[in-house]
């Protein structure tokens, strides 16, 4: 069983790193090609109008290229995550913690007795759970 997991786990270790590696020479290579494009167009434009005009050109496209990038860095650094509303406390744990729900549980407990409490108590802790499972069930099949 143990020699089973770590099977699974060193052939999908062995994945990742295949798919990482093949992603590492795809990004390698596009470099490489964006790089023979920006020098095919700065020859382009060297043989039509110049040096300086070639240099300008090369260097206005990639400034304009560095502040597209710094605009969409800053615009997603000040977006804000709609915050989430508070969670509501359910009944059971607002009545749980309520002072008076303890101190009326306390006095049952002494009235009635912990060896006859202990089964009824038991008892309802699984009517609860039963109920909780069953309103659990209701919710993921509306969610279908």
């Amino acid at each position: 069983m143990l020699q089973k997991l770590l099977d699974d786990i060193r052939d999908a270790t062995g994945n990742a790193v295949r798919l990482t590696s093949l992603a590492a020479a795809a990004g390698f290579f596009l470099f490489i090609a964006l790089c023979f494009l920006c020098a095919a167009a700065f020859v382009a434009v060297l043989e039509r109008y110049g040096l300086l005009y070639a240099c300008l050109a090369g260097g206005g496209v990639f400034f304009a290229a560095s502040l597209i990038a710094t605009i969409c860095y800053a615009v997603s650094k000040n977006r804000r995550p709609l915050p989430k509303p508070p969670e509501e406390k359910s009944a059971f744990q607002t009545a749980i913690a309520d002072p008076m729900v303890l101190a009326m549980g306390l006095q049952v407990l002494r009235t009635v007795g912990a060896k006859r409490l202990i089964p009824i108590l038991a008892v309802a802790g699984v009517a609860i759970g039963l109920m909780a499972q069953r309103h659990r069930g209701n919710e993921t099949s509306q969610d279908k």
